[in-house]
């Protein structure tokens, strides 16, 4: 029998002598054969949909890293696009969609299209292919929240207020807005998984820009809801929640979100984490992005930081939020080296 991949079997209960490691956003612009590929593309959305294209800029960092997991390329904003909502990406700028200003408007939005991200299930199907025995493949979406706030505000906001105005002022039309993303989410990451994604990640970057009754309401609430359907049809595959900003509340989802994992995001003490979550929870993170950047001295002090705080507990290494453009790709190599040299 061939041995269990790391990160499955830190998923799955066992303690590993050195963690599991991977990078949110490990294949992007601090690439050069990334930047390179990009070039010829006509849009971020036409990268995203080109299957081989796709393939190859997830199994980029593998090449150069190997990571013990490939996430796929993709972008959480592929919901929405098959939703029939306007999206594109402008250099520079992020995406742009055609913002939602009122409650008739959701009403006029399409059926989801899931034949039209077969692009996706195909570049898995691919990486999954050409991946090295022992690299896990991740699948991904991001949560209804902080798809819902780029939907209605129709590009990123800091405080995601036009999101936040528009649940008050038209709650029950954001609330079918919220039920169709729970329900597009669950059928996607469902044929992530038959396409070869062994592990999934749900993003919810937006969410510590909600009050706390808000937070249940559309980020905690919500993404309960699609780990519980995807685990009643597909029960073995593990599914890591990622809501960045959950501060306090991370106690609390630990025990009612059912995750086999949470991602913590850059201002989580690692230390307070561990002591307010039962020794049972995986959790993963949470080197800061821009340590990886500084590099040299202030790099290894961070690395130790992190890997100490979660001696004898089953951890995932991450950053706590996408790697940065500008990070040197010699910081990578030394950050890999740093973590599988260190016994947990």
């Amino acid at each position: 029998m061939p041995e269990e991949k790391l990160l499955i079997s830190t998923l799955r209960g066992q303690h590993t002598p050195i963690p599991p490691l991977w990078l949110m956003r490990q294949a992007g612009r601090y690439l050069p054969e990334y930047r390179a590929l990009r070039a010829k593309a006509k849009s971020f959305l036409d990268f995203c949909y080109t299957p081989k294209i796709a393939a190859e800029v997830t199994l980029q960092p593998i090449r150069r890293f190997h990571f013990d997991a490939a996430i796929i390329f993709s972008d959480i904003l592929v919901i929405p696009d098959a939703m029939g909502q306007k999206v594109s990406f402008e250099t520079g700028s992020g995406p742009k969609l055609d913002p939602i200003t009122s409650a008739e408007e959701i009403n006029q939005l399409g059926s989801f299209d899931l034949e039209k991200l077969s692009p996706v299930f195909e570049a898995l199907e691919l990486v999954k292919a050409a991946l090295p025995p022992d690299v896990t493949l991740i699948g991904f979406c991001g949560a209804p929240w902080t798809v819902a706030s780029y939907m209605i505000a129709g590009h990123g906001t800091p405080d995601q207020a036009p999101a936040r105005l528009f649940a008050f002022q038209h709650p029950q039309a954001f609330e079918r807005l919220i039920e169709r993303l729970i329900d597009a989410s669950v059928k996607y990451l469902i044929r992530q998984i038959d396409a070869g994604a062994e592990v999934l990640q749900i993003f919810d970057s937006w969410a510590g820009v909600l009050p706390a009754h808000e937070f249940q309401s559309w980020s905690a609430g919500p993404i309960g809801r699609i780990i519980a359907a995807v685990k009643a049809q597909r029960p073995h595959t593990p599914i890591i929640a990622f809501v960045r900003g959950a501060d306090t509340q991370l106690p609390q989802l630990t025990t009612t979100l059912a995750a086999d994992a949470y991602g913590l995001d850059t201002a989580i003490d690692p230390a307070w984490a561990v002591a307010n979550t039962d020794s049972s929870v995986v959790l993963q993170g949470n080197l800061d992005p821009l340590a990886l950047v500084a590099g040299g001295p202030a790099l290894e002090r961070e690395i130790d930081g992190v890997l100490n705080a979660f001696t004898g507990r089953r951890h995932i290494f991450n950053l706590g939020h996408g790697i940065l453009q500008q990070t040197p790709i010699e910081h990578v190599e030394k950050l890999v080296s740093l973590v599988r040299q260190k016994q947990v």
